[in-house]
């Protein structure tokens, strides 16, 4: 029999809680009958949207945290202060092994803070990257880093690109992923500072099947499986790639629906749209881990509904059956570590 993966969910964060955020755990069970969520957040709150619906009491329980982190607050300050917070105290459940994963839709700063500071980082690991999955035109690439560590080291770097290349192989199943570093242009004495220093170092990284250089326009092609950069940078390519795809979704419904001829053609072409639009749809891929942690942590879009939030959580059995912590560790610690 499987083992049951635990599950710790904040039921208050995010644009639609704990309404979709509670739907999501109960689809979860649905869908999945090794898996245990803990809905952690206002207790009342929770209970009032549980009982709308049919679940398996024995594998949804509420676990009590009277405050919330709002999105605006110090990230810093919020998760010292608020310790009675659905975010600390989920992180806690992860901490002590009561929790496999923690999964949030709340404060992307607090979530990446309370990884570090209350999960923690594994020996070896210097910068936790949190990497999405982005579609493209051969299914899917990681993206890493897009959101945590603005003002990464060329070492740094490198560790993401190994962890990014564990995570692909083991949970994607993409065997010997290719690594590209994001720049400006594919010759090798192109980019900034940072760019330059960290080329011959991934290039020189055994264990990684390192390309070189892959430029932004690229990227929705799929050159590369594993695309590595920092904080700064996939932070603007993560968020362009939305906006570019919601504005052309928008572009082609509008399209399909200006004429009786061409509402007659989207008809037909109905079936093949909806499987094409539908890879395009980030709620498909679940949320963005926190890699290099001491336990799974994973955010999910702020604006997250029952879908993303079930995806997640399936998501988080996927990297429990493989180990994905444990892949990482053997991994970082079998070399030196370069960021000395």
């Amino acid at each position: 029999m499987a083992e049951f993966t635990r599950v710790a969910l904040d039921a208050m964060g995010g644009d639609n809680a704990p309404g979709e955020i509670v739907k999501g755990a109960v689809e979860a069970v649905l869908k999945e009958r090794n898996v245990q969520v803990f809905l952690v957040g206002r207790e009342e709150a929770v209970r009032a949207e549980l009982a709308k619906h049919e679940y398996d009491k024995d594998r949804i329980e509420v676990v009590n945290a009277a405050e919330v982190i709002e999105m605006a607050e110090p990230p810093v300050n919020a998760i010292r202060k608020k310790k009675d917070s659905s975010i600390v105290v989920g992180m806690k459940l992860v901490k002590e092994g009561k929790a496999d994963a923690f999964v949030s839709a709340g404060s992307t700063g607090a979530v990446l803070v309370g990884g570090q500071v209350i999960v923690g980082r594994i020996k070896g690991v210097d910068r936790a990257p949190l990497a999405p999955l982005i579609p493209t035109a051969k299914g899917f690439s990681l993206l890493i880093d897009c959101g945590a560590n603005v003002d990464a080291r060329p070492a740094h770097l490198v560790q993401f690109a190994k962890m990014g290349s564990v995570y692909m192989e083991h949970i994607m199943n993409v065997r010997n992923p290719k690594v590209g570093i994001v720049n400006i242009g594919a010759e090798e004495e192109k980019g900034n500072a940072l760019v330059k220093e960290t080329f011959p170092l991934l290039r020189e990284t055994k264990g990684i099947n390192f390309t070189g250089s892959v430029e932004a326009r690229d990227i929705p092609y799929g050159k590369v499986d594993v695309v590595v950069c920092e904080a700064f940078a996939g932070n603007i390519i993560l968020k362009l790639y939305e906006g570019v795809g919601g504005v052309l979704i928008g572009k082609i419904k509008k399209g399909l629906m200006s004429s009786l001829r061409s509402k007659i053609g989207a008809l037909l072409i109905k079936p093949a749209l909806k499987q094409t639009v539908k890879a395009f749809d980030a709620s498909e891929y679940g949320g963005a881990p926190l890699l290099g942690l001491n336990g799974l942590v994973v955010k999910t879009h702020g604006s997250s509904k029952a879908k993303e939030i079930t995806n997640t959580i399936l998501q988080c059995v996927t990297f429990k059956n493989q180990r994905i912590s444990e892949r990482i560790k053997d991994c970082i610690q079998a070399e030196p570590n370069a960021a000395e």
